[in-house]
């Protein structure tokens, strides 16, 4: 990418990132957008966000794509990977390879799996305010190479940390309380968007990623938040067959 489409794309992404004070902010789509940054303007295949409960444990709130999404729920699931190092850790986990990895069984079930679906290293980010951590930023490559570009690292902290200055600071939330239940509230959210993915894809015989970009377009079209969507679908009050547009791979 040419030097200076890459800055301007850097400084929309940052613009994006900052409009969080309106009324219809959507976390769960916020943090999809992040996720969709990190891969088009930092060297990575894959990116995935997890965010903490109010009882400080993580769970998967965002991916860039399906591999993704399944490795943040293996880390959750086996306790291991770079995610849970970087939030326990509260400090950024720098790349790994992870076949290093799997031999010296540093994260045993993590490491093949991500291997298996095509990535050869991984990194961490904290989703960070000073003091404060919500959560962990996790970033893929396919390929092994541990040397990232010059300031690949600080870029994908300031927009993490962009991310989590949005978060904690819409509608100028700072009681603590507040904060858990908007976080509490994106999780939850998050399920019922898996549930809608998986409904979508197996009524249409798609992928699970393809139903997701159905779902955010219908969303964006009809100028609604994706969770709101996400939901009618799963209780069924909302037609299927009014989501579906001819990018979905079916009539």
């Amino acid at each position: 990418m040419d030097s200076s489409v890459r800055e301007q794309k850097i400084a929309a992404a940052f613009v994006e990132l900052a409009d969080t004070l309106v009324d219809d902010f959507d976390v769960i789509d916020f943090l999809q957008r992040l996720a969709a940054r990190c891969v088009e303007l930092l060297d990575v295949s894959a990116a995935g966000l997890m965010l903490a409960t109010p009882h400080g444990e993580l769970q998967t709130a965002a991916s860039s794509d399906e591999r993704a999404w399944l490795l943040d729920l293996l880390e959750i699931q086996h306790q291991e990977g770079p995610c849970l190092e970087c939030y326990r850790s509260r400090s950024t986990v720098l790349p790994v390879s992870l076949e290093a990895a799997e031999t010296l069984t540093r994260w045993p079930v993590f490491a093949p799996r991500a291997r298996e679906y095509g990535f050869r290293a991984t990194y961490a980010i904290p989703l960070r305010l000073r003091e404060t951590v919500i959560g962990a930023l996790n970033l893929f490559t396919d390929t092994a190479r541990l040397d990232l570009p010059p300031g690949e690292v600080q870029l994908a902290q300031a927009l993490a940390d962009a991310a989590t200055i949005g978060i904690l600071q819409q509608r100028t939330v700072r009681q603590s309380e507040l904060v858990a239940g908007q976080l509490q509230s994106a999780l939850t959210s998050r399920v019922r968007l898996e549930q809608a993915k998986g409904m979508l894809a197996e009524r249409w015989t798609v992928s699970v990623d393809e139903a997701f970009e159905a779902l955010r377009r219908y969303a964006r079209r009809e100028q609604r938040r994706l969770s709101e969507v996400a939901l009618e679908v799963v209780v069924g009050k909302l037609d299927s067959d009014e989501v579906r547009d001819d990018r979905t791979g079916r009539a």
